[in-house]
């Protein structure tokens, strides 16, 4: 799991919008891409699938005041699951703010703190 600090701070339906209509064409021009991407949200969770080259359910954002939770659900396979998940993890920290770590951290140029838990 990954936390991220939600300091903008986003509500499951602002980050729900924010990847529905944003999300697909950041990771396709970061990627040179055209893959799918859906996306579905219930109460506090957002998953994000990429149906195309993941089976099932790839990732679960869980909404809280204070932080998004990422969870990763990819499971080895043909495709490089790292190159989505660190495209998702630069999308939600210029969104929503900042990963934080307890012994790993850098700063952006917009000051905010990025590590990987």
């Amino acid at each position: 799991m990954i936390a991220i600090d939600n300091v903008q701070p986003l509500s499951p339906e602002s980050l729900f919008d924010l990847l529905k209509t944003e999300f697909p064409a950041y990771v396709n021009e970061q990627l040179g891409s055209n893959l799918a991407v859906e996306f579905v949200h219930v109460a506090d969770i957002v998953n994000i699938s990429f149906p195309e080259v993941i089976d099932g359910n790839a990732y679960t954002i869980r909404v809280g005041d204070n932080s998004l939770e990422l969870t990763d659900h990819t499971i080895g396979g043909t495709y490089n699951t790292a190159l989505l998940e660190q495209r998702l993890m630069e999308f939600l920290t210029l969104k929503a703010g900042y990963a934080g770590n307890d012994h790993l951290a850098s700063h952006n140029t917009t000051g905010l703190l990025i590590a990987i838990q």
